[in-house]
């Protein structure tokens, strides 16, 4: 009876490459995988969809309860409309996915600049601004990237 060989250490600088680190997945077990977590993602976008849909006519409401609008509502309603942007792009396939929440980040930022700045240490302001010049730097680049070559 033979003994079972124990594998040999990778020679120096051949690190073993990372598929052997996986175990074997079958085609089925995969493609039931791949439909569940689907699935999940799709639910979970429905769910942050309607969420937010319930948070701008709760907002709306409000507004309308007061008789006032603050540039806080407003700051705040751009910010319900590009959730609602990410999930459209998402569905719709049409656009650079990774963009929307960018501009969800640069518009949160600019309100709580905007909402408050007079309470703020000034090198807060700055980093902030900063923020939102690097947040939209990438924005920049990641449009070029996405952008079709025309030959």
């Amino acid at each position: 009876m033979e003994q079972p060989s124990t594998p040999e250490p990778p020679a120096e600088g051949n690190l073993p490459a990372e598929s052997d680190y996986r175990p074997p997945v079958g085609r089925t077990e995969s493609a039931i995988a791949t439909t569940g977590f689907h699935m999940v993602e799709r639910i979970l976008l429905l769910l942050v969809a309607l969420m937010t849909v319930g948070g701008a006519i709760a907002e709306i409401i409000d507004i309308f309860q007061t008789r006032s609008i603050t540039l806080a509502d407003i700051l705040l309603m751009f910010l319900y409309t590009e959730v609602i942007g990410m999930v459209s792009v998402f569905y719709t396939g049409k656009g650079a996915t990774f963009i929307y929440p960018i501009f969800i980040a640069i518009t949160a930022l600019a309100r709580l600049i905007v909402l408050q700045s007079k309470n703020m240490a000034p090198e807060n302001i700055v980093f902030e601004a900063s923020a939102i010049l690097l947040l939209a730097l990438a924005a920049v680049v990641i449009t070029r990237v996405n952008r079709p070559v025309d030959d």
